[in-house]
């Protein structure tokens, strides 16, 4: 295991490998700025903070890469989760493929204890504090953590429903 920065993430996640990403919590600090532009109905901030991942995104999927993401979600959802519900269609739209998954179906399945991006052979791992903020930034290579969490991935994506599909309980 190795720790890394912010920078080194996005050039791994980005490098050009088709990547998976599990995520587990149901609300990230990070996202407050656009928690606070949905309360307000401001469409243009939203916009403005999801620009860059949606050119990523479309970027990705124009070079016949594929970007899928599995939440796993408590229900009823939080706040934070039915914001990203409202705001997560415009990267839907733009080649991203999500999937929602209820907590309450996950029980029994094994799943990393941490946010995760899978990539071809290594996996990063986002690993928060008690105040939903990241403590530290993960790189695994060790090929048993690779298959574990590629596997925990594609078993949470065969359970959970497309985001056009999914109505929250």
């Amino acid at each position: 295991m190795e720790l890394i920065s912010v920078e080194q993430r996005a050039e791994l996640i980005w490098a050009g490998s088709p990547f998976l990403k599990l995520e587990l919590r149901d609300r990230y600090a990070i996202d407050d700025d656009l928690l606070r532009a949905w309360r307000r109905g401001d469409d243009k901030a939203i916009t403005e903070y999801f620009a860059p991942w949606l050119d990523r995104v479309a970027s990705e999927v124009a070079a016949g890469r594929r970007v899928r993401r599995v939440r796993v979600v408590s229900e009823p959802l939080s706040e934070y989760q039915r914001t990203l519900v409202d705001v997560s269609a415009w990267g839907v739209d733009a080649g991203e493929e999500l999937r929602w998954l209820p907590r309450r179906l996950v029980s029994d399945l094994p799943l990393p204890g941490n946010d995760c991006f899978v990539l071809d052979d290594s996996v990063i791992f986002n690993v928060l504090g008690g105040n939903d903020e990241r403590a530290e930034i993960q790189l695994h290579r060790d090929p048993d953590t690779v298959a574990f969490c590629r596997d925990a991935f594609e078993a949470a994506w065969d359970l959970a429903t497309p985001h056009r599909e999914y109505k929250p309980a």
